[in-house]
């Protein structure tokens, strides 16, 4: 019989796509003692390098997976153990670890896949991991989908039902967005929460996503039991119009590129693999009207923000949590709102750890 003192870190699957990672940098070594929470590897995937978390806490007795390794969802990538426990003991772990990965004994099936719902006229994709608890809602930001929450939505759903969805005009929902208005699209998002049977959720919006909950909120306080808005458009007026009418407008990887660069804090992490499912995206029917019309929500013809987020919020009393990349070039924060991650733009992605912590 195992010991059941012995645990084990494996690799985490982080997005629908994932079925392999790469180990990067590990911040721990053996011997090391770790709590349940700490970063302690960098792993490469299709979309994006991401930290993981230990699900656990204990000593370090073996790390397995060696930077460059390539490895399998669920792969043993260190165990953990009390000193007491007989190295032969750990050994026999780390060689039936092993052994798995070798064997391909640990190709999984491909686990809860998106559905599909109608709200109000509108075919909306989504995806719902965990059960129970408090319902949690993740809504993307222009030109996002349900995708970009990969890093964020699995450790929530450890302990509560969280629903990533596609808006109108993005993913795999349908590409008619209306007049892209803010309250349109929370008219959606309303309609969802009620076709989902969710009485009251914690809300999250990023970006776009951000004044789109907010508008919700106004719309519909009695369903929403918290926002959090991750750089929310509404705050101030600066933002990077040359960004966002050069992603509604770009059609190649040499206009695409440079762009997304503008995303992140580092700029490496725009992959190959970011960059081509961006483009494939937006070579979709209906993709360019839809991100125009929405566009033409988010900024004035003089190129400042058409959103005014605070202005929504005014009289709703639901509890309210902003958090900025502070190296956010999209949406400058502006000074005396909210927190502060160290990331860009994209802080859900590039510092997601820090994010699934405020949401916790």
């Amino acid at each position: 019989m195992a010991d059941e003192r012995i645990q084990r870190v494996t690799m985490p699957k982080w997005g629908l796509s994932m079925k392999t990672g790469k180990i990067v940098e590990w911040f721990v070594a053996e011997g090391d003692t770790i709590a349940k929470g700490d970063d302690v590897v960098d792993i490469e995937t299709d979309k994006i390098a991401g930290t993981l978390e230990s699900p656990v806490g204990g000593l370090i007795r073996r790390i397995i997976a060696e930077p460059g390794a390539d490895l399998p969802v669920g792969a043993v990538l260190a165990v953990v153990a009390p000193s007491e426990v007989a190295d032969v003991d750990v050994d026999a772990v780390v060689e039936e670890a092993k052994a798995a990965i070798a064997s391909g004994a640990l190709e999984e099936d491909e686990g809860p896949q998106p559905q599909l719902v109608e709200v109000g006229g509108h075919t909306i994709s989504y995806l719902t991991l965990g059960e129970g608890g408090e319902p949690m809602v993740l809504v993307h930001g222009f030109g996002g989908d349900k995708n970009s929450w990969l890093f964020v939505q699995q450790p929530l759903s450890e302990d509560r039902a969280v629903t990533v969805l596609d808006l109108p005009g993005h993913g795999a929902s349908d590409k008619d967005v209306g007049d892209g208005s803010l309250d349109t699209l929370a008219g959606v998002v309303i309609g969802f929460l009620d076709a989902l049977g969710i009485g009251r959720a914690h809300l999250v919006g990023h970006s776009l996503g951000g004044a789109v909950i907010a508008a919700a909120a106004k719309a519909a306080p009695d369903k929403v039991a918290s926002l959090t808005l991750l750089a929310p458009a509404g705050y101030g007026e600066q933002a990077d119009a040359e960004y966002l009418r050069g992603f509604a407008a770009a059609t190649s990887r040499r206009e695409l590129k440079p762009l997304l660069g503008r995303l992140f804090a580092d700029e490496s992490l725009v992959t190959r693999q970011l960059v081509d499912d961006l483009l494939r995206y937006k070579r979709l029917d209906g993709v360019d009207k839809a991100l125009a019309t929405v566009l033409d929500t988010l900024l004035t013809d003089a190129d400042t923000q058409a959103i005014d987020t605070p202005a929504l919020l005014e009289g709703v009393d639901v509890p309210v949590t902003v958090v900025w990349g502070e190296s956010d070039r999209i949406l400058p924060p502006p000074d005396g709102v909210g927190e502060r991650v160290a990331a860009g733009h994209m802080l859900h992605m590039e510092a997601a750890n820090d994010i699934v912590r405020h949401l916790r």
